[in-house]
C-alpha cells in the first residue's frame, strides 16, 4: 500500500470508529485518572525479549517523571514484567479489553478513553515502543501532544506509514532500518519534512571487565525467541552435523525453542528456557565462546550486544541492519549465503575455523569487545531519550 491509499484508509477507519472514540473520550472524563503523569508509554507486552528490555531501559530513564505504562498485548509469559515495576511507574494493563477481536469496538472506545486522560495533562508526551495500539490512540491526542516511537525493525513500515503526519520523532535502533524509511519516504513521495522526524541511536547494555574463558570445547549459545524469522532449526541442524562428525564443540539455548529442536538434538545439547534471571544469563554469556544467528531478518539483537560486551565472537548471517555492526574476520563473522542448506554449511565452516583458530578466536574477541565498549555503553542512552521525550513547551522532562 502506498502513503496516499494508506492516508485514505486512515481517514476512512477513523470517521467509522468517531461514535466509539467520542463516548470513550466522554466516559474519560467521568473517569480520569487519579494519578498526574507527565508520560504515557505504550509498550504491547513485557515478554522476555531484547526490544522489551530495551523499553524498560528507557522506562527507567525518566522512571523520576511517574510515567504511565499502557500493556496492549497478550503476553505469552510477562518474564519481564519486574523491568518494570520501578518506584513512581504505574502500569495498566488493557489487554483483555481490547486486545479481542470478538469486541473489537472496546477498542476503539478505549482510544477515547486514554486520549482523555492524555488531553487533560497540560504538555504531555506519548510514546510507543513497537506497540500497535500506540499508532491508533496518537491521532485523538491534542496537537501539543509529544508523540515519539521506537523502531527495532521494518514490519509495520507499510501500515505506520499513515500516521506519520501525528509523529514528532521516529527512533530507529539501527542504520539500516532508519536507511529502509528513508527509502520508503521516497518511492512513496512522503513529503520531505517529515525526513527531519527521523533519528537513530544505539541501545545500551552494561559493558563487564573484559575476563578470558578458556573452554576444553566450543561453546556455541543461541539467545532469543523461536520466531519464525530466527529460523533454529539451522542451528539445530549444525548442531546435529557437527555432533556426526565428532567436533569439539557444544550447543547451548536460552529461549522456549524446545519445540523446534528435535529430540536427538536435544540429548548432547544444553536447553536452558526462558531465562529472567540477570545473574544467570550474564553467566552463560560470560561461560561461551560464540553466539550464532542464521534470523532471514533482524535489527541488532541485545544478545549480539551482550556477546561482544564480553568480547566473544558473534557468528551471524549479513542481514538488515548486522553488516553495520560486524565487519567479517574483524569483530565477528558474518554467512553471506541465502539458502538455508547453504548457510548451514557455512556456519559449521566458520565454527571450523574458530576451532583450529584460537588466535583467530582470541582477535576476534578483543576487536568485538573494543567495538562494543565504544558504541555500546550507554553514557549517551539516558541523555538521549530523556531530550527527545522532552515536549519542547514544557520543562517536565529535563
Amino acid at each position: 500500500m502506498n502513503y496516499r491509499r494508506s492516508i485514505l484508509k486512515r481517514n476512512c477507519e477513523l470517521a467509522l470508529m468517531f461514535p466509539f472514540v467520542l463516548a470513550g473520550k466522554l466516559a474519560g472524563k467521568l473517569f480520569p485518572l487519579k494519578t498526574e503523569h507527565t508520560a504515557f508509554l505504550f509498550f504491547s507486552s513485557a515478554d522476555i525479549g531484547g526490544s522489551i528490555k530495551v523499553n524498560a531501559d528507557i522506562t527507567n530513564c525518566i522512571k523520576e517523571h511517574k510515567p504511565l505504562i499502557i500493556f496492549s498485548k497478550k503476553p505469552n509469559n510477562n518474564e519481564f514484567l519486574s523491568l518494570f515495576q520501578a518506584e513512581g511507574v504505574r502500569i495498566i494493563d488493557l489487554h483483555r479489553l481490547i486486545d479481542n477481536k470478538w469486541y473489537h469496538f472496546i477498542n476503539f472506545f478505549f482510544r477515547g478513553v486514554i486520549s482523555s486522560w492524555i488531553n487533560k495533562q497540560h504538555k504531555p508526551v506519548v510514546f510507543g515502543g513497537e506497540c500497535l495500539y500506540f499508532y491508533k490512540v496518537i491521532p485523538h491526542v491534542k496537537k501539543v501532544t509529544r508523540t515519539v516511537e521506537l523502531c527495532h525493525l521494518s514490519t509495520w513500515f507499510n501500515f505506520s506509514q499513515a500516521f506519520v503526519k501525528y509523529i514528532d520523532a521516529r527512533i530507529f535502533s539501527t542504520p539500516q532500518i532508519k536507511r529502509d524509511v528513508e527509502k520508503q519516504y521516497r518511492e512513496n513521495k512522503v513529503p520531505s519534512l517529515f525526513y527531519e522526524r527521523l533519528y537513530f541511536t544505539d541501545n545500551k547494555i552494561d559493558i563487564p571487565l573484559l575476563q578470558e574463558v578458556i573452554n576444553p570445547v566450543l561453546q556455541v549459545l543461541y539467545v532469543g525467541r523461536a520466531a519464525p524469522q530466527k529460523r533454529v532449526h539451522l542451528i539445530a541442524a549444525v548442531a546435529k552435523q557437527m555432533q556426526a562428525m565428532g567436533k569439539p564443540v557444544h550447543f547451548s539455548f536460552v529461549g522456549a525453542v524446545e519445540k523446534i529442536i528435535p529430540p536427538e538434538v536435544q540429548e548432547f545439547c544444553t536447553l536452558h528456557g526462558n531465562i529472567n534471571d540477570e545473574k544467570l544469563l550474564n553467566s552463560i554469556y560470560q561461560q561461551s565462546d560464540v553466539l550464532l544467528l542464521t534470523s532471514s531478518y533482524e535489527g541488532l539483537p541485545l544478545a549480539i550486544m551482550e556477546m561482544m560486551a564480553r568480547g566473544k565472537v558473534v557468528i551471524s548471517t549479513a542481514v538488515d541492519g548486522i553488516p553495520d555492526y560486524i565487519t567479517h574476520k574483524d569483530n565477528g563473522l558474518l554467512i553471506t549465503d541465502k539458502e538455508e542448506d547453504k548457510i548451514i554449511e557455512s556456519a559449521i565452516a566458520q565454527l571450523q575455523l574458530l576451532i583450529d583458530n584460537k588466535e583467530l578466536k582470541k582477535t576476534i574477541g578483543l576487536n568485538s569487545y573494543t567495538y562494543a565498549v565504544a558504541h555500546f555503553s550507554g553514557e549517551n542512552f539516558c541523555k538521549f531519550y530523556r531530550e527527545i521525550l522532552r515536549n519542547k513547551n514544557s520543562p517536565e522532562l529535563q
